[in-house]
């Protein structure tokens, strides 16, 4: 937390030209030099609240004996930090693909978002959180077959519209931290299937 809070305090600092006129860094550390890592650690860390939330609901029903399980948050946040390479590089390549903002373009990387890269995401998923919760391969591959297409159902409803929204009006270098504070809601929905009965 030290290391993020001395990021974010270099990336607001201000540096002038002339003496006594003070002008605002254009790039910040965490979205410019750093952004890879900011796209990392931030999906880490919103799995984690997306967990929580799932954690204290089964405690509140009676489904989970103490109210959080800080070993399956742990595990959580490796699982979230693998997700955020794949989607700094992904819409990296969107992006450099598809320069030109419109209707058109923005159809376009929403149908390969959710044609190409929601299944890899679900995949990078469901494999490594299982393997960090002691399931064999074969184990895995069960539980992808028996939730793949409820979760994949769900991400057409949710990131369509939500990354419309991330296309056509937002910089490019803060698409992976707002799809991390979309993935936050979704990830209350992907940890109540991971961790249902």
């Amino acid at each position: 937390m030290k290391l993020f809070t001395s990021l974010l305090r270099k990336g607001l600092q201000v540096s002038g030209t002339k003496p006594g006129i003070p002008k605002v860094r254009q790039e910040s550390v965490l979205f410019g030099k750093y952004l890879l890592a900011t796209n990392t650690i931030s999906s880490g860390f919103l799995m984690v609240a997306g967990d929580l939330l799932v954690q204290e609901f089964e405690y509140q029903h009676g489904t989970l004996k103490n109210r959080y399980d800080w070993k399956r948050s742990g595990k959580m946040f490796i699982v979230g930090s693998i997700q955020g390479p794949l989607h700094h590089y992904f819409y990296k390549w969107l992006d450099n693909s598809m320069k030109l903002v419109s209707v058109a373009n923005v159809t376009k990387k929403i149908l390969l978002d959710q044609v190409v890269l929601s299944p890899v995401i679900i995949l990078a998923f469901l494999y490594p959180a299982g393997w960090l919760n002691n399931q064999s391969t074969s184990q895995c591959n069960e539980e992808v077959i028996a939730k793949f297409g409820k979760i994949y159902v769900i991400d057409w409803c949710l990131w369509p519209p939500s990354q419309f929204i991330n296309f056509y009006f937002l910089d490019p270098k803060y698409r992976v931290i707002y799809v991390n504070f979309v993935t936050m809601i979704y990830n209350v929905f992907l940890s109540y299937i991971k961790y249902e009965k």
